[in-house]
């Protein structure tokens, strides 16, 4: 009996469809290996935070690990927040508070969600300076800081290794 065209592109149709798909497990294993080290690279303990070349923290023994927060750099002549430059240092020490640096922490406690639960004690923000940098020039920072409710202040600093003395 002969097949009409309709029954013959039918039956092609059914035999490529009836083909199974086959796994390449040589590529498979790479993308598992390459997600393997990729978890053991970033399941570290250790928090890194953004900091310029030109900033040298000070040294401290604190066990606590820093928090992910707002952070207020800084650099040089620049005061930076979340890398972006928002103030001078330049003009510093007739002022009490810095207004550009408070509209931006103003700005970006209005982009966060306040936390539920108890009473609200203010958002937390780091600070990381230079060893360098003069104190006057911190305390009209965390002034600020506090003026935009920004009470939870903690300040960068490199952890000192502790070294062992043998018995």
């Amino acid at each position: 009996m002969k097949l009409s065209r309709r029954a013959k592109r039918m039956q092609r149709h059914h035999r490529r469809t009836a083909k199974t798909a086959s796994l390449n497990l040589v590529s498979l294993m790479d993308i598992f290996t390459i997600l393997v080290f990729f978890l053991m690279v970033n399941s570290s303990d250790v928090k890194v935070l953004q900091q310029d070349k030109s900033v040298e923290l000070p040294i401290s023994t604190a066990e606590q690990q820093p928090k992910d927060n707002i952070v207020i750099t800084i650099s040089g002549a620049n005061i930076l927040v979340q890398g972006r430059a928002v103030a001078r240092t330049d003009n510093f020490q007739d002022k009490e508070i810095i207004q550009d640096l408070k509209k931006e922490l103003v700005y970006q406690s209005n982009r966060r969600t306040k936390p539920s639960g108890e009473e609200f004690k203010g958002y937390p923000v780091t600070l990381i300076a230079d060893k360098g940098t003069p104190y006057k020039l911190l305390k009209i920072i965390m002034a600020t800081c506090t003026e935009a409710k920004y009470t939870q202040i903690s300040l960068a600093v490199s952890k000192k290794h502790k070294i062992k003395a043998d018995s």
